[in-house]
């Protein structure tokens, strides 16, 4: 099974993806996480440091794929979880999906993608371009990362679209949203009132989860010296689980942004809030979106 994550910058989306890898592997299951991000920085939370990437191997071997090795690649990581970087072109420059296809192209040589039962794509940010969206090309199942904000989920919004579309040329469906680091969830209930989604987990808004990221250590490998962590592992176990049972997911229905705006917007443009007309500021939030 191949696993696509996508997520606005910053929301939590590698943590997660780590989290969610140590989870599956504890549930016996051989897990590769490719980092597809030109930081190189997806795998961190589960090697420590930053593992050399599959383009940067390449450039070296003057794309000699006979003259890779796995090892070269290939980087254990906590609970058994094999990691690669893809890597990515230079700053302005390059394509992100070339990248992405010859990472593939190299993993393939190396019957990589033969030897595992869950392949967990991490993909950068909420870039849904052409070449960033590639990973789900080789996917099964996405995943999207959210909390209960605003810009969160417009990002959301967006690659469920790509999800759409790529689904009409491939077997890819949304299995659902995962909420990160939040106390509430009105807002992400607001969505998918409307766009009809999984919400597959949402996990509480405690610190360590962030400090797990700077420690370059998941809440699971945490959770040896501080067992009140162990709670917070079952998140990620339920997920695993619910991904292992392979969920039917869905094509997601489209919803415009205006009326996205307009299903969230209440949430933040109350008339007691503001000293001026709401409606002016409807009109120039709106125009954000233009």
């Amino acid at each position: 099974m191949k696993l696509a994550i996508y997520g606005k910058g910053g929301i939590g989306k590698s943590t997660t993806s780590c989290n969610i890898s140590v989870a599956l592997a504890k549930r016996g299951k051989k897990v590769l996480q490719i980092g597809c991000d030109p930081k190189h920085d997806s795998t961190f939370t589960l090697t420590g440091f930053l593992i050399p990437t599959i383009i940067d191997t390449l450039q070296e071997k003057d794309y000699h794929y006979e003259d890779v090795w796995p090892e070269d690649v290939i980087y254990k990581g906590y609970g058994g979880v094999d990691c690669v970087e893809a890597g990515g072109p230079p700053a302005g420059a390059g394509c992100g999906g070339y990248v992405v296809g010859e990472t593939v192209k190299l993993l393939k040589e190396l019957n990589a993608f033969d030897e595992y039962d869950i392949i967990l794509f991490d993909v950068l940010g909420d870039v849904v371009c052409g070449g960033f969206a590639a990973p789900l090309n080789y996917a099964d199942y996405c995943l999207i990362v959210t909390d209960n904000g605003f810009d969160a989920l417009f990002a959301a919004n967006r690659i469920a679209a790509s999800v759409r579309e790529k689904a009409k040329t491939h077997s890819l469906r949304l299995a659902g949203l995962i909420g990160n680091r939040t106390s509430k969830r009105d807002l992400i209930n607001q969505y998918i009132d409307n766009v009809p989604i999984s919400v597959l987990e949402v996990l509480p808004l405690i610190e360590d989860i962030r400090i797990s990221r700077v420690k370059g250590k998941t809440l699971f490998e945490m959770s040896e010296l501080s067992p009140k962590l162990v709670s917070v592992c079952d998140y990620y176990l339920n997920i695993a689980d619910q991904l292992i049972a392979r969920p039917e997911g869905i094509i997601p229905k489209e919803l415009p942004d205006r009326e996205l705006f307009r299903l969230l917007s209440d949430f933040y443009l109350k008339p007691n809030d503001y000293s001026h007309d709401t409606s002016i500021k409807t009109v120039a939030l709106e125009n954000m979106i233009l």
